[in-house]
Parts: C-alpha cells; structure tokens; sequence
C-alpha cells in the first residue's frame, strides 16, 4: 500500500489522483492532502479520504474548516495553512509518495521539502522545474529520490527513455496541440479576446496553462523542464506542432530510430504510471488505433508564437532568466485575462523583463522566490506603463 500525500488535491491533477486511489484501493491511500482556498472541497476531501492532515491557504480558512469537522464528529484530522502547512502535507513521516500539483511557485518549497525528506515525487507543476530545476535536481540527486513526470509530454519522454541509454539521446521531441491560433491570420492576433484564448481544441485545462497554450508559453516552459528533468542542452529539445494530439512526445535516438509514446487524452493515465513506476498496472484506459489514420506534424511559427523563442532564448541562460521568463507570464497572463494588456502584450511584457533580467543562478529556494518577486514586480510595472 502506498501512502500519499497530495499538493493541490483540489486541483484537477489533484482529482484525478484521487479518482486512480478510488480505482487501486489495495495499491494506495491518502495520508496527507494541501488544498487551496475552497472549505467546502476541502471539507468533502476530508470527509471522503480522513487525511491525517489537511493544509489549507489561510489560519483563518483552517478555523472554518476545522470547525466544521468537529461538528461533523470527525476526529482524528489534523488542520494547518499555508507555506509551512504545505511543507507539512508534504513531509508527512506516513507519506510513501508526493503528488505535486500546486500551479505556479506556490508549491516550490513544499516540493523541494519533500525531496531533502527522501520522498518520491510526481511532478505536475512544471513552474517548480523551470524556476528552481537546477536546485531541485541536485537534491534529488544527492538524496537518492526520483522525481517521475506527470506532465503528459513530460511523462511520455519518460516512457521513451527507459529503452535507451542517456548517451545515445540525440533529441527529445515535445509534441503541441498548436493550440486554437494555429491556422488564425497573424493580422487578427491584436484583437483575440481572452474567451477566445480559453478555448482549447484538445485539453480541458486551467485559465493560466489555457492561455499559455494559446502562446505557446506553456511549451517553452516545458523545454525548459524537459533540459532539467533529463539532464539535455537546450539544442537537444525539439518542438513539433501535432494538432490531433495521439503522439504525446518522441525521443530520437542516435541510431536514427524515434520512439513514440501514444496513449489517450486523460492525464489519468500519466499520474497512474507515475504513482506505480516501474510497474504498469492494469487500467480501464483504452486506445482507438483508428485515431492514427490522420496524423499531422509541423513546425512551430516563431513569428507567431515569439514566446516559444523566448524561452529557448531563457533556457540558454538558465538560472534568472527562467525564473524570470514564467513570473512574467504569470503576470502578462493576468493581465490579458483582465482585459488590461492585448493578447500580443504577453509576449511584449515578457521580452521586457528579461531583457532588464541581470544574468545570476540562485542556489536556494529563497534566491528563487526573491529573483520570482523582483520579476513579477517589473511585469506590472511594465504591465503598467
């Protein structure tokens, strides 16, 4: 039986990890669970899987709920909030396994916690890797711990990989769905709307990673991700557009051979292969081999998609400069949704800040948040201006 602990359980990573525990109940359980600001899904959660201990956003979100469960006649569920009741959740001494599904930063130090605390970790939030790879990877390294990809294309790469040796790689492939502008006149882009923006043609996703689809900033921070988790140059990380989104990443051999892995589109499947590494279990997930009878793939558009160049430009720096590249689009992205910045103002803001980005690589979890919160103060001053 493995115990979980999960970042972001009210989440749809986080759900979804909850769905598999509900499907393999010999196989796992839920020790520990990090939720956000939502009492009621919290409450649920509780109710539904007794946690040992629950983390919650606020002290005072944490009395509503633990109010709650005593009227409720539950005991035996210990309730904190915040950074260090996330950091908690996650260094839970009954926790076999951690699930890190936090969006954005706000999961990073819980994330690095588990690692110095010799837990395996799931990685879902791809922001952790791209502002803190360098640090995260070392400790994972020197605690003997894996950090198993959650990410759809991060996971396939995974699954390539483990017929080859690291020095026979030559190139990893990230497959993108290209999102809802693929085919969209670069004309038009000055007047996309953020509802056209948050409609995607393949994933059912967040408002954040919806949008970052759309410019393809979510695949620049996957390149990133992809050079950290697996230990490759930047030049070794290739992108290719793939609209029907069955092919969910390659690996390119030296030999010439290219490995693909296929799978539906249910990140059920990815989180299953994570929770269970190295075995594979049995699932009730099925694919239609009738799907690959049209299969497209082209190049990126660097003309229309500029944040993908950024990010390979960021990539080649590192350090800062990634931090930087997703502070800025967390606050670019805001701003669009709000109606404060154009759609081609994302991109606009982002170049701004890491052209003003004074080249450095942190090497603690605090110079991360401190290079994070400098960025995202120059994103709304630009943002602004």
């Amino acid at each position: 039986m493995k115990k979980l602990a999960i970042l972001g359980s009210t989440g749809s990573i986080g759900q979804s990890t909850l769905s598999i525990v509900e499907q393999f109940p010999d196989r796992y359980s839920v020790t520990s669970v990090a939720c956000g600001r939502n009492v009621d899904q919290a409450f649920a959660q509780a109710v539904r899987w007794r946690p040992k201990l629950i983390s919650i956003a606020t002290e005072e979100l944490a009395c509503r709920l633990s109010a709650r469960l005593h009227q409720a006649g539950i005991a035996g569920i210990d309730v904190v909030h915040g950074t260090e009741g996330t950091v908690a959740v996650s260094t839970h001494a009954e926790a076999d396994f951690v699930v890190s599904a936090i969006v954005g930063v706000a999961g990073l130090e819980a994330t690095h916690a588990a690692i110095l605390a010799g837990k395996p970790v799931g990685l879902a939030n791809k922001e952790c890797m791209v502002a803190a790879g360098e640090i995260l990877t070392a400790a994972a390294r020197q605690c003997n711990v894996p950090i198993l990809p959650i990410d759809s294309e991060h996971n396939a790469v995974h699954q390539c990989l483990r017929v080859g040796a690291h020095k026979e790689v030559k190139a990893i492939w990230l497959t993108a769905s290209g999102g809802p502008f693929r085919k969209t006149p670069l004309a038009d882009f000055a007047a996309i709307t953020p509802a056209q923006a948050l409609k995607h043609p393949t994933w059912v996703m967040g408002r954040r990673i919806t949008i970052d689809s759309a410019t393809m900033l979510n695949k620049g921070l996957e390149i990133i991700e992809a050079c950290r988790l697996f230990d490759v140059s930047p030049s070794q990380v290739r992108v290719i557009v793939h609209p029907q989104s069955t092919v969910h990443s390659l690996v390119e051999y030296v030999d010439g051979s290219i490995l693909a892995q296929i799978s539906v589109t249910d990140m059920c499947l990815p989180i299953l292969y994570a929770l269970a590494y190295p075995e594979r279990p049995a699932s009730t997930l099925t694919f239609d081999l009738a799907a690959l009878r049209h299969l497209e793939f082209e190049e990126p558009d660097f003309e229309r998609f500029p944040c993908l160049r950024l990010a390979f430009e960021a990539a080649d720096k590192g350090g800062a400069h990634t931090i930087a590249l997703n502070a800025a689009d967390e606050i670019a992205v805001e701003a669009f949704l709000d109606g404060r910045i154009p759609f081609m103002g994302i991109p606009r803001t982002i170049e701004k800040v890491l052209a003003s980005t004074v080249e450095a690589h942190p090497t603690t979890i605090g110079q991360v948040l401190a290079a994070d919160r400098e960025a995202r103060q120059r994103a709304n001053a630009f943002v602004d201006s």
